[in-house]
């Protein structure tokens, strides 16, 4: 993965990984995003990985996303007991997804 604010590679060890991610359920997908923070451009990466019921997996990167932004977002996983579950449908992930869950 790497940073779309200045292109360098996201470490695969060293504490550097995602920050969280979040699963959605939406016309019978699932729609994964995880969020990564860049430590040297100060903003977020977005990979978007979408698991097509009838088709092949598609995968994306999002952003730059500005670190406020980001901060927000992540704000609302983080209010999320379960946010790995596409099922779950708690005001966190309604927000998320703006109400287009399955």
């Amino acid at each position: 993965m790497q940073c779309s604010g200045c292109g360098r590679d996201f470490p695969a060890e060293g504490g550097e990984g995602p920050v969280t991610s979040i699963s959605g359920g939406i016309q019978g997908d699932e729609c994964i995003e995880t969020w990564f923070f860049c430590d040297r451009c100060r903003q977020y990466s977005v990979e978007v990985y979408w698991d097509v019921f009838l088709g092949d997996p598609e995968c994306s990167v999002r952003g730059p996303v500005p670190k406020e932004e980001g901060d927000a977002r992540i704000g609302l996983i983080r209010q999320c007991p379960q946010p790995w579950d596409k099922k779950c449908r708690c005001p966190a992930h309604v927000e998320y997804f703006n109400g287009s869950l399955d």
